[in-house]
């Protein structure tokens, strides 16, 4: 029998805002008790640090610059197959709820939701993110923003007092997170009485900026604020880093005064921490309730469980906020846990390389459905049986223009790691750089602050490291045959 998929993506979430990985500080026991239950994996790599090429590749299992969305912003290609488009084809039903995100969420064109194209969704919860009615590109087709409407409410939410950077968002009871965790119980409930097996994608949009939890989460954080860490940066870092991160330094996405690190008070710091962790406990009181109804509809012993985020955050790491064109495992290095416990035994930590993209053949592999051609992705379906420990040796992460809020140069760069060290890779665009790239020796400086890549004793590493960075970038061309009309 084919199992139930519940595929539950957040956006923007960082692998240590979850207490499995390590954090003391949030109250995640639902998402804890599913990592005891399953497999963790602690080397987990996005395609890209930013949100719709991420998504694209790992719902294709082609990489960014083959499915061609390589920034947000453009049009997945209608000819792309998504994992629901296969899981239909094979006698799924398949739905979602919340975030999208393979197409421009907000075209002037487009009068309900993002442009579609035969995705394989049926039932179909479209919300890019919460937003009110004042802000007519975001709220036409989100139907989050049509149920506030109809229950007589608008999107609003309220600056904290003593941090402009905070604001306190909807009651839970009225949520874009609980809105999601509804629909998603709504649809599992439907599909009780039909023998099709189903995939359901629950695409949280939380923790992604802006920093605006329900205040009944973020409440239990005021009063321990000053316990909480503040960024981990080392003055003086992006002095040797390209030029991009400096940039977002001032003010992040090249926006001056956007989260801008070195105008921000420790306070200031600390409080966007607590509301980031308390949109992530946020997320897990969701989970719980959906925990809970698949325990007592009998419908968890048949359902495979995956909870993952599009890519991660700097939360002011390296003196930066938000995401862009660097690959700290802050911003790519994503928590990722798979339970399926009927079939693969729990209470399992894999320290194996992997990547997102591959996510796609091996639920294939496991739901015992063909694979397409053209999937890039390579399947890690022995790793939950246990008859291996590693899956590849190199995981690879890229970037082009992927945010387009760098003009002045434009942002192209390719990141490679292996077991012991990263490599990024700038590439200019007819603009001389004075630094173009970065080499981080993972073993002696796991938080990533000590660019080697001119040094000059690390020069046999870089080399190394760049030849496997040509080889990840070759493989990225499309696997499918063209045909020549012209012999």
């Amino acid at each position: 029998m084919k199992p139930n998929i519940l595929w539950i993506c957040t956006d923007q979430q960082r692998k240590d805002t979850l207490g499995c990985y390590g954090n003391s500080f949030v109250h995640t026991p639902n998402i804890d008790g599913l990592a005891n239950g399953g497999i963790r994996f602690e080397n987990m790599y996005s395609q890209s640090p930013v949100c719709a090429p991420s998504r694209a590749s790992f719902l294709t299992g082609r990489y960014p610059r083959t499915c061609r969305v390589r920034q947000n912003g453009q049009d997945i290609p209608t000819e792309e197959v998504t994992f629901p488009k296969i899981l239909s084809q094979n006698g799924y039903v398949c739905g979602l709820a919340g975030k999208l995100h393979i197409s421009a969420c907000h075209p002037e064109v487009c009068k309900f939701s993002e442009r579609r194209i035969d995705d394989g969704y049926s039932y179909f919860k479209w919300s890019h993110h919460p937003a009110g009615r004042k802000d007519k590109n975001n709220w036409r087709g989100n139907e989050y923003c049509t149920w506030l409407a109809d229950n007589g409410l608008d999107y609003a939410s309220e600056p904290l007092a003593d941090c402009k950077y905070v604001r306190a968002g909807m009651p839970y009871e009225y949520s874009h997170t609980k809105w999601c965790t509804d629909r998603a119980i709504e649809f599992m409930e439907e599909r009780r009485s039909s023998d099709k097996p189903w995939m359901f994608s629950l695409n949280y949009f939380d923790p992604h900026h802006a920093f605006d939890p329900s205040y009944e989460f973020l409440e239990p954080y005021l009063s321990q604020i000053d316990n909480l860490p503040l960024p981990d940066y080392k003055v003086g870092e992006l002095a040797a880093k390209p030029c991009f991160q400096l940039k977002d330094s001032y003010g992040a996405y090249d926006t001056k005064g956007y989260f801008p690190f070195n105008e921000m008070t420790e306070q200031d710091h600390r409080l966007i921490k607590a509301a980031y962790y308390a949109m992530c406990d946020q997320i897990d009181f969701g989970v719980g309730k959906i925990l809970s109804y698949l325990e007592k509809s009998g419908l968890r012993e048949s359902t495979l469980i995956i909870y993952m985020a599009d890519h991660g955050e700097s939360l002011g790491d390296h003196g930066i906020y938000l995401k862009g064109p660097y690959f700290y495992d802050s911003c790519v290095n994503v928590p990722f846990i798979i339970s399926f416990p009927s079939k693969f035994s729990g209470n399992r930590v894999s320290g194996a390389l992997a990547e997102l993209v591959d996510v796609v053949p091996t639920l294939c592999e496991i739901a015992e459905i063909p694979c397409p051609q053209g999937v890039q992705g390579k399947s890690f379906y022995s790793l939950l049986t246990g008859e291996k420990e590693t899956h590849r040796n190199t995981a690879y992460t890229e970037y082009y223009n992927a945010n387009i809020n760098h003009r002045n140069p434009f942002a192209y760069c390719t990141m490679v790691r292996d077991n012991r060290y990263k490599l990024v890779k700038v590439h200019p665009r007819d603009t001389e750089l004075s630094v173009t790239g970065e080499l981080y020796d993972l073993k002696n400086d796991a938080g990533e602050h000590e660019n080697l890549y001119d040094c000059s004793s690390y020069r046999e590493v870089k080399l190394r490291m760049l030849e496997k960075l040509c080889d990840r970038m070759a493989q990225t061309a499309d696997p499918l045959p063209q045909r020549r009309s012209v012999w």
